[in-house]
């Protein structure tokens, strides 16, 4: 069962009166019952959170491996019509990957990606299960969908790039780091950071991702387990003083 704290997952910090900001540090989901983590954010709760800090300039921070398309791009549209009102930076943490790379670009200012922060891009997945017709509509969908995307990396990238060119680094699965991001697309490169480890489940669907990368989820999921089992711990301490009490 999802957290039914709908805030919960795109957290609010640092909250002023002109100034919010917000954090993508889950997966992207269609909704709410998909939300298994956290961190997982779907379309709604952004629209919700849009509406309620509506007046507010935002600091988006990044670091997610991705997710659903559609509820990428409906997300991406939302906060583009925010930031046509508003300022919105876009900082990419760790990992803005697949549909989060979309996400990158939804500010209103140049996204921010330091010398060892990565951005993914890649082809659009999906499952069919049907007749031959079944799966030529899935293809087809796929390159609709694609298009799509392609049109968002168009409209940043560098002079000289072209659309070819991001096609295939869409087909290869391309990962690029800070500097290698700002010769393909419009961005700032920032200084290095402590990378984010967690980049959601979606990771483990990628057969390009570097090395230095794959180790990272998997430590913080033993560090997030142990920390709540140290929780469980001290809450079952609690209850068994309180009860010999």
């Amino acid at each position: 069962m999802p957290n039914k704290n709908i805030f919960s997952s795109f957290e609010v910090k640092n909250m002023t009166s002109n100034s919010a900001d917000l954090y993508f540090y889950g997966d992207i989901v269609s909704d709410w019952w998909g939300a298994w983590q956290d961190e997982d954010q779907y379309p709604d709760n952004i629209k919700n959170l849009l509406a309620e800090y509506d007046g507010k300039d935002l600091n988006i921070y990044i670091n997610s491996g991705g997710g659903s398309v559609f509820a990428g791009i409906a997300i991406y549209n939302m906060i583009k019509r925010y930031a046509l009102k508003h300022k919105v930076q876009v900082y990419v943490d760790g990992l803005a990957g697949s549909i989060a790379s979309i996400l990158a670009f939804a500010g209103s200012e140049k996204p921010i990606v330091p010398s060892n922060a990565y951005m993914m891009i890649h082809n659009p997945w999906t499952s069919t299960i049907g007749n031959a017709e079944d799966h030529i509509k899935a293809a087809e969908t796929l390159e609709a969908v694609k298009k799509g995307i392609m049109a968002i990396y168009s409209e940043n990238k560098c002079d000289g790039v072209t659309d070819e060119k991001i096609s295939e680094m869409m087909d290869e699965e391309t990962w690029l780091d800070g500097a290698s991001v700002a010769s393909i697309f419009d961005i700032e490169v920032g200084a290095s950071v402590d990378a984010v480890a967690a980049v959601g489940e979606t990771y483990k669907n990628y057969s390009n991702m570097p090395e230095k990368l794959k180790v990272a989820p998997v430590q913080q999921l033993v560090d997030d387990t142990s920390e709540k089992i140290s929780e469980i711990q001290d809450k079952i301490k609690r209850l068994v003083i309180e009860n010999l009490c």
